[in-house]
Protein backbone atom coordinates (compact mmCIF):
# COMPACT_ATOMS: atom_id res chain seq x y z
CA UNK A 1 0.00 0.00 0.00
CA UNK A 2 1.39 3.69 -0.92
CA UNK A 3 1.79 6.07 1.82
CA UNK A 4 -0.85 8.10 0.60
CA UNK A 5 -2.84 5.31 0.02
CA UNK A 6 -2.31 4.10 3.78
CA UNK A 7 -2.57 7.60 5.17
CA UNK A 8 -6.13 8.22 4.10
CA UNK A 9 -7.06 4.64 5.43
CA UNK A 10 -5.83 5.16 9.04
CA UNK A 11 -7.69 8.50 8.98
CA UNK A 12 -11.02 7.01 7.76
CA UNK A 13 -10.57 4.63 10.31
CA UNK A 14 -9.29 7.13 12.91
CA UNK A 15 -12.52 9.54 12.02
CA UNK A 16 -15.06 5.87 12.55
CA UNK A 17 -13.67 5.34 16.18
CA UNK A 18 -14.55 8.91 17.25
CA UNK A 19 -17.17 8.83 20.58
CA UNK A 20 -20.68 9.09 19.43
CA UNK A 21 -21.16 12.31 21.38
CA UNK A 22 -19.12 13.75 18.14
CA UNK A 23 -21.61 12.93 15.59
CA UNK A 24 -25.10 11.98 17.69
CA UNK A 25 -26.11 15.81 18.43
CA UNK A 26 -25.68 16.00 22.29
CA UNK A 27 -24.57 18.96 23.96
CA UNK A 28 -20.84 19.41 24.02
CA UNK A 29 -20.57 22.82 26.10
CA UNK A 30 -17.15 23.07 26.24
CA UNK A 31 -14.14 21.57 25.32
CA UNK A 32 -12.45 20.66 21.82
CA UNK A 33 -15.54 19.02 20.68
CA UNK A 34 -17.78 22.25 21.50
CA UNK A 35 -18.34 22.76 17.86
CA UNK A 36 -18.58 19.34 16.49
CA UNK A 37 -22.38 18.71 17.18
CA UNK A 38 -24.74 18.31 14.75
CA UNK A 39 -27.84 20.00 15.15
CA UNK A 40 -31.13 18.56 17.09
CA UNK A 41 -34.16 17.04 14.80
CA UNK A 42 -32.07 15.49 11.67
CA UNK A 43 -33.95 12.33 10.62
CA UNK A 44 -32.33 9.24 8.97
CA UNK A 45 -30.87 10.91 6.31
CA UNK A 46 -29.62 13.87 7.15
CA UNK A 47 -27.87 12.31 10.02
CA UNK A 48 -26.48 10.19 7.26
CA UNK A 49 -25.34 13.03 5.12
CA UNK A 50 -23.60 14.58 8.31
CA UNK A 51 -21.69 11.38 8.76
CA UNK A 52 -20.84 11.11 5.39
CA UNK A 53 -19.96 14.67 5.36
CA UNK A 54 -17.84 14.80 8.44
CA UNK A 55 -15.88 11.71 7.17
CA UNK A 56 -14.95 13.87 3.76
CA UNK A 57 -14.01 17.47 5.68
CA UNK A 58 -11.67 15.50 7.82
CA UNK A 59 -10.27 13.14 5.00
CA UNK A 60 -6.73 13.78 3.80
CA UNK A 61 -6.78 13.75 0.23
CA UNK A 62 -4.49 12.01 -2.55
CA UNK A 63 -2.45 12.93 -5.13
CA UNK A 64 -3.96 11.58 -8.87
CA UNK A 65 -3.64 8.51 -10.37
CA UNK A 66 -4.46 6.70 -7.05
CA UNK A 67 -6.01 3.46 -6.16
CA UNK A 68 -8.13 5.10 -3.85
CA UNK A 69 -10.13 7.59 -6.96
CA UNK A 70 -13.26 8.90 -4.58
CA UNK A 71 -10.18 10.83 -2.81
CA UNK A 72 -7.62 11.52 -5.39
CA UNK A 73 -7.01 14.75 -6.40
CA UNK A 74 -4.79 16.79 -4.52
CA UNK A 75 -3.40 20.01 -6.01
CA UNK A 76 -1.11 20.08 -8.40
CA UNK A 77 -0.66 23.31 -6.08
CA UNK A 78 -2.12 23.56 -2.81
CA UNK A 79 -2.15 25.12 0.71
CA UNK A 80 -3.69 21.94 3.16
CA UNK A 81 -4.34 18.39 2.53
CA UNK A 82 -8.27 18.70 4.71
CA UNK A 83 -10.81 20.93 5.27
CA UNK A 84 -10.16 20.08 9.07
CA UNK A 85 -6.44 20.80 8.55
CA UNK A 86 -7.43 24.64 8.33
CA UNK A 87 -10.21 24.65 10.82
CA UNK A 88 -9.52 22.61 13.40
CA UNK A 89 -12.52 21.29 15.40
CA UNK A 90 -14.34 23.17 12.64
CA UNK A 91 -13.01 26.38 14.60
CA UNK A 92 -11.43 29.25 13.64
CA UNK A 93 -7.90 29.28 12.09
CA UNK A 94 -4.47 31.00 13.71
CA UNK A 95 -1.56 33.30 12.36
CA UNK A 96 2.01 32.33 12.95
CA UNK A 97 3.85 33.06 15.85
CA UNK A 98 6.94 34.44 13.16
CA UNK A 99 8.14 34.52 9.92
CA UNK A 100 10.03 31.08 10.70
CA UNK A 101 6.55 29.48 10.90
CA UNK A 102 4.35 28.36 8.04
CA UNK A 103 0.92 28.78 7.86
CA UNK A 104 -1.17 26.11 8.80
CA UNK A 105 -4.41 27.32 9.23
CA UNK A 106 -4.52 30.76 7.04
CA UNK A 107 -3.97 31.85 3.48
CA UNK A 108 -2.80 34.75 1.46
CA UNK A 109 -5.70 36.17 -1.36
CA UNK A 110 -4.14 38.07 -4.26
CA UNK A 111 -5.26 40.10 -6.91
CA UNK A 112 -3.67 42.74 -9.37
CA UNK A 113 -5.55 46.41 -9.84
CA UNK A 114 -8.59 45.74 -11.93
CA UNK A 115 -11.53 43.65 -11.84
CA UNK A 116 -11.75 40.36 -13.21
CA UNK A 117 -14.64 38.43 -14.45
CA UNK A 118 -18.26 39.45 -13.32
CA UNK A 119 -16.40 42.41 -11.49
CA UNK A 120 -14.72 40.34 -8.86
CA UNK A 121 -10.55 40.79 -7.96
CA UNK A 122 -8.77 40.22 -11.20
CA UNK A 123 -6.31 37.03 -10.42
CA UNK A 124 -2.12 37.58 -10.45
CA UNK A 125 -1.10 36.27 -14.36
CA UNK A 126 0.99 34.17 -12.75
CA UNK A 127 0.52 33.14 -9.36
CA UNK A 128 -3.95 33.16 -9.59
CA UNK A 129 -6.00 34.91 -6.78
CA UNK A 130 -4.65 32.76 -4.19
CA UNK A 131 -1.11 31.87 -3.09
CA UNK A 132 -0.19 28.29 -2.68
CA UNK A 133 2.35 27.17 -0.94
CA UNK A 134 2.63 23.62 -1.18
CA UNK A 135 2.92 21.29 -4.73
CA UNK A 136 2.81 18.06 -5.32
CA UNK A 137 5.76 15.62 -6.50
CA UNK A 138 7.44 17.79 -9.31
CA UNK A 139 5.62 20.93 -8.80
CA UNK A 140 7.29 23.53 -7.29
CA UNK A 141 4.71 25.28 -4.81
CA UNK A 142 4.63 28.88 -5.45
CA UNK A 143 6.69 30.12 -2.61
CA UNK A 144 6.70 30.76 1.15
CA UNK A 145 4.03 33.57 2.72
CA UNK A 146 6.23 34.71 5.82
CA UNK A 147 4.50 36.82 8.67
CA UNK A 148 6.23 38.76 11.06
CA UNK A 149 4.82 40.85 14.05
CA UNK A 150 5.61 44.25 15.27
CA UNK A 151 4.72 45.04 18.91
CA UNK A 152 2.34 47.88 20.47
CA UNK A 153 0.89 48.82 24.08
CA UNK A 154 -2.34 50.34 24.29
CA UNK A 155 -2.91 52.49 27.23
CA UNK A 156 -6.26 53.13 28.32
CA UNK A 157 -7.51 56.50 30.06
CA UNK A 158 -7.13 54.54 34.13
CA UNK A 159 -3.70 53.07 32.89
CA UNK A 160 -4.40 49.78 32.14
CA UNK A 161 -2.66 48.36 29.44
CA UNK A 162 -2.84 45.68 26.31
CA UNK A 163 -0.29 44.33 24.16
CA UNK A 164 -0.51 44.69 20.81
CA UNK A 165 0.69 43.33 17.40
CA UNK A 166 0.54 44.63 13.84
CA UNK A 167 1.00 42.25 10.96
CA UNK A 168 4.18 42.51 8.33
CA UNK A 169 3.48 40.15 5.44
CA UNK A 170 6.28 39.05 2.58
CA UNK A 171 6.06 36.48 -0.14
CA UNK A 172 9.43 35.26 -0.80
CA UNK A 173 10.84 31.94 -2.98
CA UNK A 174 8.81 32.68 -5.40
CA UNK A 175 8.34 30.22 -7.98
CA UNK A 176 7.28 31.59 -10.89
CA UNK A 177 8.48 35.45 -11.23
CA UNK A 178 8.32 38.29 -9.36
CA UNK A 179 5.59 39.80 -8.48
CA UNK A 180 4.35 43.45 -9.80
CA UNK A 181 1.54 45.60 -7.90
CA UNK A 182 0.36 42.64 -6.67
CA UNK A 183 -2.31 43.07 -3.68
CA UNK A 184 -2.52 41.00 -0.81
CA UNK A 185 -4.59 39.80 2.16
CA UNK A 186 -3.63 37.35 4.88
CA UNK A 187 -6.85 35.54 6.17
CA UNK A 188 -7.18 32.82 8.79
CA UNK A 189 -9.95 30.37 8.26
CA UNK A 190 -13.13 30.93 9.92
CA UNK A 191 -15.04 28.40 11.83
CA UNK A 192 -17.77 27.04 9.77
CA UNK A 193 -20.56 25.90 12.68
CA UNK A 194 -23.36 27.70 12.26
CA UNK A 195 -23.28 28.01 8.58
CA UNK A 196 -26.50 26.86 7.83
CA UNK A 197 -28.64 28.97 9.86
CA UNK A 198 -26.60 31.84 8.20
CA UNK A 199 -27.16 30.27 4.43
CA UNK A 200 -30.99 30.21 5.49
CA UNK A 201 -31.14 34.45 6.31
CA UNK A 202 -33.40 35.63 3.89
CA UNK A 203 -31.78 38.00 1.17
CA UNK A 204 -34.28 40.29 1.56
CA UNK A 205 -33.65 40.96 5.36
CA UNK A 206 -30.12 41.35 4.76
CA UNK A 207 -31.11 44.26 1.98
CA UNK A 208 -33.60 45.46 4.44
CA UNK A 209 -30.72 45.59 6.75
CA UNK A 210 -28.92 47.93 4.79
CA UNK A 211 -31.27 50.33 4.42
CA UNK A 212 -31.55 50.42 8.11
CA UNK A 213 -30.61 54.09 10.11
CA UNK A 214 -28.03 53.25 12.57
CA UNK A 215 -26.30 55.31 15.39
CA UNK A 216 -22.75 56.78 15.16
CA UNK A 217 -23.15 56.73 11.20
CA UNK A 218 -23.02 53.27 10.83
CA UNK A 219 -24.19 52.01 7.41
CA UNK A 220 -24.33 48.37 6.85
CA UNK A 221 -23.78 47.31 2.67
CA UNK A 222 -24.12 44.06 0.81
CA UNK A 223 -21.89 42.81 -1.51
CA UNK A 224 -23.04 41.98 -4.60
CA UNK A 225 -21.03 39.18 -5.81
CA UNK A 226 -21.00 36.10 -8.37
CA UNK A 227 -23.48 33.12 -7.90
CA UNK A 228 -21.48 30.00 -9.84
CA UNK A 229 -24.55 28.25 -9.06
CA UNK A 230 -27.09 30.17 -11.12
CA UNK A 231 -24.19 32.23 -13.25
CA UNK A 232 -26.25 35.33 -11.56
CA UNK A 233 -25.22 38.54 -9.43
CA UNK A 234 -26.00 37.77 -5.80
CA UNK A 235 -26.38 38.94 -2.15
CA UNK A 236 -22.78 37.65 -0.57
CA UNK A 237 -23.06 36.52 3.19
CA UNK A 238 -19.77 34.40 3.22
CA UNK A 239 -16.07 34.93 3.47
CA UNK A 240 -14.29 37.50 5.53
CA UNK A 241 -15.76 40.02 2.54
CA UNK A 242 -19.04 38.75 2.01
CA UNK A 243 -17.79 37.55 -0.83
CA UNK A 244 -19.69 34.25 -1.59
CA UNK A 245 -23.27 33.69 -2.02
CA UNK A 246 -23.83 30.96 -0.31
CA UNK A 247 -22.71 27.98 1.32
CA UNK A 248 -22.73 25.31 -1.28
CA UNK A 249 -20.12 27.88 -3.38
CA UNK A 250 -18.22 28.69 -0.42
CA UNK A 251 -17.77 24.95 0.40
CA UNK A 252 -16.86 24.39 -3.24
CA UNK A 253 -14.47 27.08 -3.83
CA UNK A 254 -12.57 26.21 -0.75
CA UNK A 255 -11.61 22.88 -2.68
CA UNK A 256 -10.34 24.44 -5.50
CA UNK A 257 -8.37 26.90 -3.30
CA UNK A 258 -7.06 25.29 -0.76
CA UNK A 259 -6.89 21.80 -1.95
CA UNK A 260 -6.57 22.06 -5.56
CA UNK A 261 -9.85 19.50 -6.00
CA UNK A 262 -11.85 20.90 -9.03
CA UNK A 263 -16.17 20.23 -8.98
CA UNK A 264 -19.02 20.60 -11.20
CA UNK A 265 -19.19 24.41 -9.75
CA UNK A 266 -15.36 24.81 -10.47
CA UNK A 267 -13.87 22.58 -12.76
CA UNK A 268 -10.86 24.14 -13.82
CA UNK A 269 -7.69 23.31 -12.10
CA UNK A 270 -5.80 26.10 -10.07
CA UNK A 271 -2.80 26.46 -12.58
CA UNK A 272 -1.90 29.95 -14.30
CA UNK A 273 -1.01 29.96 -17.62
CA UNK A 274 2.68 30.23 -16.58
CA UNK A 275 2.34 26.64 -13.89
CA UNK A 276 3.36 24.39 -16.85
CA UNK A 277 4.30 21.86 -14.26
CA UNK A 278 0.79 22.35 -12.88
CA UNK A 279 -1.06 22.31 -16.18
CA UNK A 280 0.28 18.95 -17.37
CA UNK A 281 0.23 17.05 -13.94
CA UNK A 282 -1.94 13.92 -14.13
CA UNK A 283 -5.95 15.00 -12.77
CA UNK A 284 -7.46 11.77 -12.21
CA UNK A 285 -10.75 11.60 -12.86
CA UNK A 286 -12.35 14.82 -14.20
CA UNK A 287 -13.84 17.17 -11.96
CA UNK A 288 -12.55 15.28 -8.49
CA UNK A 289 -15.20 16.22 -6.00
CA UNK A 290 -18.41 14.96 -7.76
CA UNK A 291 -21.90 16.02 -7.10
CA UNK A 292 -22.60 14.10 -4.20
CA UNK A 293 -19.60 14.61 -2.28
CA UNK A 294 -20.05 18.16 -2.62
CA UNK A 295 -23.37 17.95 -0.88
CA UNK A 296 -22.24 15.76 1.84
CA UNK A 297 -19.93 18.27 3.04
CA UNK A 298 -21.89 20.94 2.70
CA UNK A 299 -24.92 19.45 4.23
CA UNK A 300 -22.06 18.68 7.22
CA UNK A 301 -21.31 22.58 7.19
CA UNK A 302 -24.89 22.94 6.88
CA UNK A 303 -25.78 21.31 10.18
CA UNK A 304 -23.04 22.03 12.47
CA UNK A 305 -24.65 23.29 15.60
CA UNK A 306 -23.66 26.21 17.39
CA UNK A 307 -23.07 25.93 20.86
CA UNK A 308 -25.76 26.96 23.76
CA UNK A 309 -24.36 30.10 25.44
CA UNK A 310 -21.64 28.92 27.63
CA UNK A 311 -22.44 32.09 30.50
CA UNK A 312 -25.97 33.30 31.34
CA UNK A 313 -26.73 36.77 30.03
CA UNK A 314 -25.20 39.31 32.73
CA UNK A 315 -26.91 42.47 32.96
CA UNK A 316 -23.89 44.68 33.56
CA UNK A 317 -22.24 43.28 30.57
CA UNK A 318 -25.29 42.98 28.40
CA UNK A 319 -25.89 46.40 29.05
CA UNK A 320 -22.44 48.00 28.45
CA UNK A 321 -22.23 45.71 25.24
CA UNK A 322 -25.84 47.39 24.50
CA UNK A 323 -24.20 51.15 25.16
CA UNK A 324 -21.11 50.96 23.83
CA UNK A 325 -22.76 50.63 20.79
CA UNK A 326 -21.44 46.78 19.74
CA UNK A 327 -25.03 46.09 18.98
CA UNK A 328 -25.45 48.43 15.92
CA UNK A 329 -23.57 46.04 14.04
CA UNK A 330 -23.57 42.92 16.14
CA UNK A 331 -27.02 42.34 15.95
CA UNK A 332 -28.15 39.91 18.67
CA UNK A 333 -31.18 38.69 15.95
CA UNK A 334 -31.83 37.54 12.54
CA UNK A 335 -34.34 35.81 11.12
CA UNK A 336 -34.32 32.65 8.65
CA UNK A 337 -36.31 30.66 6.60
CA UNK A 338 -36.10 26.69 6.29
CA UNK A 339 -33.38 25.98 3.74
CA UNK A 340 -31.73 23.28 5.63
CA UNK A 341 -34.66 21.11 7.06
CA UNK A 342 -33.80 20.84 10.82
CA UNK A 343 -30.62 23.02 10.70
CA UNK A 344 -32.95 26.36 12.33
CA UNK A 345 -33.88 23.84 14.66
CA UNK A 346 -37.49 24.60 14.44
CA UNK A 347 -36.48 28.44 15.13
CA UNK A 348 -37.10 30.98 12.80
CA UNK A 349 -35.10 33.14 14.57
CA UNK A 350 -31.21 33.08 15.78
CA UNK A 351 -28.84 34.72 17.88
CA UNK A 352 -25.39 35.27 15.67
CA UNK A 353 -24.77 38.57 16.95
CA UNK A 354 -24.43 39.83 13.31
CA UNK A 355 -25.85 41.80 10.38
CA UNK A 356 -23.88 39.71 7.86
CA UNK A 357 -23.29 43.06 5.97
CA UNK A 358 -19.56 45.16 4.90
CA UNK A 359 -18.75 47.69 7.45
CA UNK A 360 -15.86 50.34 7.05
CA UNK A 361 -13.91 49.42 9.70
CA UNK A 362 -10.77 51.69 9.42
CA UNK A 363 -7.26 51.84 8.03
CA UNK A 364 -5.80 50.21 10.40
CA UNK A 365 -7.65 47.04 9.03
CA UNK A 366 -7.29 47.84 5.88
CA UNK A 367 -5.61 44.97 3.57
CA UNK A 368 -5.36 47.26 0.49
CA UNK A 369 -7.40 44.39 -1.64
CA UNK A 370 -11.07 45.15 -2.75
CA UNK A 371 -13.31 42.24 -3.27
CA UNK A 372 -16.43 43.43 -5.69
CA UNK A 373 -18.64 46.15 -3.82
CA UNK A 374 -16.12 45.35 -0.67
CA UNK A 375 -13.28 47.79 -0.27
CA UNK A 376 -9.88 47.30 1.36
CA UNK A 377 -11.65 48.93 4.55
CA UNK A 378 -14.47 46.86 4.40
CA UNK A 379 -15.15 43.56 6.75
CA UNK A 380 -18.23 41.42 6.99
CA UNK A 381 -19.50 41.82 10.69
CA UNK A 382 -18.39 38.80 12.49
CA UNK A 383 -20.54 36.63 13.90
CA UNK A 384 -20.04 36.17 17.98
CA UNK A 385 -22.22 33.14 18.69
CA UNK A 386 -19.70 30.55 20.64
CA UNK A 387 -16.76 32.86 20.00
CA UNK A 388 -15.53 32.23 23.53
CA UNK A 389 -15.23 28.60 23.33
CA UNK A 390 -12.55 29.48 20.19
CA UNK A 391 -9.54 28.75 22.33
CA UNK A 392 -11.11 25.77 24.30
CA UNK A 393 -11.39 23.71 20.68
CA UNK A 394 -7.75 25.43 19.20
CA UNK A 395 -5.41 26.63 21.68
CA UNK A 396 -4.22 29.41 19.38
CA UNK A 397 -7.25 30.35 17.49
CA UNK A 398 -6.88 34.02 16.45
CA UNK A 399 -9.52 36.50 16.05
CA UNK A 400 -9.88 39.25 13.41
CA UNK A 401 -9.43 38.73 9.46
CA UNK A 402 -5.20 37.95 9.92
CA UNK A 403 -5.59 36.87 13.69
CA UNK A 404 -3.65 39.74 14.74
CA UNK A 405 -5.82 39.82 17.98
CA UNK A 406 -4.79 36.83 20.37
CA UNK A 407 -7.89 37.67 22.74
CA UNK A 408 -11.49 39.55 22.05
CA UNK A 409 -10.15 42.51 23.92
CA UNK A 410 -7.17 43.10 21.45
CA UNK A 411 -9.84 42.87 18.65
CA UNK A 412 -12.38 45.17 19.99
CA UNK A 413 -9.26 47.36 20.57
CA UNK A 414 -8.50 47.12 16.66
CA UNK A 415 -11.82 48.73 15.77
CA UNK A 416 -11.90 51.93 13.64
CA UNK A 417 -14.17 53.24 11.04
CA UNK A 418 -17.99 52.81 11.17
CA UNK A 419 -16.82 51.27 14.78
CA UNK A 420 -14.37 54.41 16.13
CA UNK A 421 -17.48 55.54 18.05
CA UNK A 422 -17.94 52.53 20.22
CA UNK A 423 -14.75 51.19 20.01
CA UNK A 424 -13.91 54.79 22.28
CA UNK A 425 -17.13 54.55 24.62
CA UNK A 426 -15.27 50.60 25.35
CA UNK A 427 -12.34 52.02 25.87
CA UNK A 428 -13.86 54.72 28.19
CA UNK A 429 -15.53 52.11 30.90
CA UNK A 430 -14.41 51.46 34.09
CA UNK A 431 -12.21 48.33 33.90
CA UNK A 432 -14.50 46.47 35.94
CA UNK A 433 -17.39 47.49 33.05
CA UNK A 434 -14.75 46.44 30.45
CA UNK A 435 -14.53 43.12 31.65
CA UNK A 436 -18.18 42.49 32.32
CA UNK A 437 -18.84 43.39 28.62
CA UNK A 438 -16.01 40.97 27.23
CA UNK A 439 -17.35 38.36 29.51
CA UNK A 440 -21.20 38.78 28.09
CA UNK A 441 -19.31 38.86 24.28
CA UNK A 442 -17.57 35.78 25.23
CA UNK A 443 -20.56 33.77 26.26
CA UNK A 444 -22.39 34.16 23.74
Amino acid sequence: MKPSHRLGFVLRLSIALLPAAAVAGVPAERGPEAYSQAVDGLDAAQSAAFLRGRALFHQVWVVAPSLEHEVEGLGPLYNAFSCSACHPGNGRGHAPDGPGERMRSMLVRLSVPGHGPHGGPRPSAAYGDQFNEQGIPGVPGEGRARLSWQPDVFRYPDGSLCALRRPRLQLTELAYGPMRKVQTSARIAPAVYGTGLLDAVPDAELLTLARRQRPDHVRGRVNLVWNAGNAQMAVGRFGWKANVPHLTQQVAAAFLGDMGITSGMFPQRNCTSVQQACRQAPAGRVPQLDPKQLADTAAYVATLAVPPASVPSDARGEAAFTQAGCANCHLPELHVADRHGASAGGESVIHPYTDLLLHDMGAALADGRPDFRAGSRAWRTAPLWGIGLAREVDGRAGFLHDGRARSLEEAVLWHGGEAQAARQRFVRLSRADRLALLDFVAGR
